[in-house]
């Protein structure tokens, strides 16, 4: 199963709105977006860590849909203890390279919020169905039924693009294209098939584009919706959960003298 699909709701977060998801990953990342300090990062993190079981992931999908999260964290934090601002003693001069106590805490800092921004994101909507969040989304937060509709046909279409290029790399390997000329080769057969998903995507969007059009969907009248969507209490608390997290890693960041306000 693609990781791209929507998990069975078992858990009690599977069951919420998805408004109330997207709020709450909102809130989470506006707050720890504010600064870039470990401690609000890793607070937020050990609070997301104790939610976790409630969200209705296995372990097996949790680390496969959060796998691209364990590459970029680690990335990031050797390039920026590498690259990043001096700052403090210095840890390893070799070269042009040189790892200060300065760029060892931010590069912790960038890789925890790295984590805690990406991980409640990914697992809130790793339960959510595009075809509720669009429900929810014309109906609770009353956006744009054009809007709505063609954000979730253009997310619908995404799975397609993945079986699209698996497809347009067999066809190339049975013409006897897809193994030959070393690494640069390699290079240039990607571009002509990243190429060819392009034209074949251009194509597609096209039609969908039309055959909305001629069904009605870009209409100005009020459209009635065929599944309702409310929010109720339980979703509220998950928006709660949300704000209280917020609050309170920016809160230890501060009591702990870390709190650095990137706009100030």
């Amino acid at each position: 199963m693609s990781v791209l699909t929507p998990v069975v709701a078992t858990g009690v977060v599977g069951r919420v709105n998805p408004v109330a998801k997207l709020l709450a990953a909102v809130v989470l990342a506006i707050a720890l977006l504010l600064s870039i300090d470990w401690v609000s990062a890793g607070t937020a993190l050990l609070l997301e860590a104790l939610l976790l079981p409630f969200a209705g992931l296995s372990a097996r999908q949790l680390l496969a849909r959060t796998a691209p999260l364990w590459i970029a964290a680690p990335t990031s934090v050797v390039a920026i203890a590498l690259y990043g601002r001096d700052g403090g003693a210095s840890v390893v001069e070799w070269g042009f390279l040189s790892v200060t106590e300065g760029s060892l805490a931010l590069a912790g800092a960038i890789g925890l919020r790295i984590l805690a921004v990406g991980v409640p994101g990914i697992v809130l909507f790793a339960t959510t169905d595009p075809t509720d969040l669009a429900d929810g989304l014309g109906q609770v937060l009353r956006l744009p039924a054009r809007f709505v509709l063609g954000g979730l046909a253009g997310l619908r279409l995404v799975g397609l693009f993945m079986d699209d290029w698996r497809q347009l790399a067999l066809a190339r390997r049975a013409r006897g294209v897809a193994d030959s000329g070393g690494p640069v080769g390699a290079l240039r057969r990607f571009g002509q098939q990243a190429f060819s998903l392009l034209v074949l995507s251009v194509r597609r969007g096209s039609k969908l584009a039309t055959a909305m059009e001629a069904k009605g969907f870009g209409g100005d009248a009020p459209r009635t919706w065929a599944r309702p969507s409310s929010f109720g209490l339980r979703d509220g608390v998950l928006v709660a959960l949300g704000v209280v997290i917020a609050a309170t890693s920016v809160t230890a960041a501060v009591l702990a003298g870390t709190w650095e306000f990137v706009l100030a």
